[in-house]
């Protein structure tokens, strides 16, 4: 588990520069192979952060703290509502269970929903006829609703948070460095919503696991950096869709 859990967030971490799926997609389904699915989404949220704190230090001056307000400010109260319902979610009861290969296996209200979500986020991310949508600014408030909900919920905000950014003006750096700001503010927020349940005593259990997932994230991140430029490979994103949509229906499934 803990081999495959770094290599997995070293290789998601790389790919972040080519396939344009975000870490937290990508990570997300390498802890839930091995952990209860809220406690994977915690447990992710904190690479997420840590990652997203190393870039604040590179970039973070660079950012542009109107816009940065007015899309966090909506998203910090979404997202802790999103972390909300997360963990409404986990406490239903499950809604069916079944035998298959002298196993029992358990369909839960909380594995469909982040299976749902898995799957409409990576469609987001890999068709660009459906993830190049771009709002006025005057609609940043709207943004931050729905990128601090769905990150709350599930740690899916990058999707939202570009199309609503994408037309604020501003230039490359500064929109990262925006977005940057803004997925900290998030993060955190989240993280003490997740700290309040049981979820939070399997994060600290796991320590090791996940600083050491951290560091493979930042040494992926360092030889993207260095290896290639940020462009998109088709065939690659329409593979790792694939990969995560075969996921997400086990996952529905309960056969993880």
């Amino acid at each position: 588990m803990f081999t495959v859990v770094c290599v997995v967030a070293l290789g998601a971490s790389l790919l972040t520069f080519f396939s344009g799926f975000g870490l937290g997609t990508l990570l997300l389904p390498a802890f839930a192979a091995f952990f209860p699915v809220d406690a994977a989404i915690a447990m992710t949220a904190v690479v997420h952060f840590s990652n997203n704190i190393f870039k604040l230090i590179l970039v973070g001056r660079k950012a542009d703290l109107k816009v940065a307000a007015r899309f966090g400010l909506p998203a910090i109260a979404a997202s802790f509502i999103g972390a909300k319902a997360l963990l409404l979610l986990t406490a239903l009861p499950e809604l069916s269970r079944y035998g298959l290969w002298d196993r029992t296996f358990h369909v839960t209200w909380v594995n469909l929903v982040i299976a749902g979500l898995m799957l409409a986020f990576a469609a987001l991310e890999a068709f660009p006829s459906m993830a190049g949508k771009s709002f006025d600014r005057k609609h940043l408030p709207l943004g931050g609703v729905l990128s601090g909900f769905f990150g709350g919920l599930s740690g899916h905000q990058g999707a939202f948070r570009s199309a609503f950014l994408m037309r604020c003006g501003l230039d490359q750096q500064t929109f990262v460095a925006t977005g940057v700001v803004v997925a900290c503010l998030v993060d955190a927020t989240r993280l003490t919503v997740y700290a309040s349940r049981a979820s939070s005593a399997m994060v600290a259990g796991n320590v090791l696991l996940i600083a050491a997932a951290m560091a493979s994230a930042f040494l992926g991140a360092w030889l993207g950096a260095r290896l290639i430029k940020k462009v998109k490979l088709r065939t690659l994103q329409i593979l790792v869709s694939c990969l995560l949509a075969l996921f997400a229906a086990c996952l529905a499934a309960g056969l993880v």
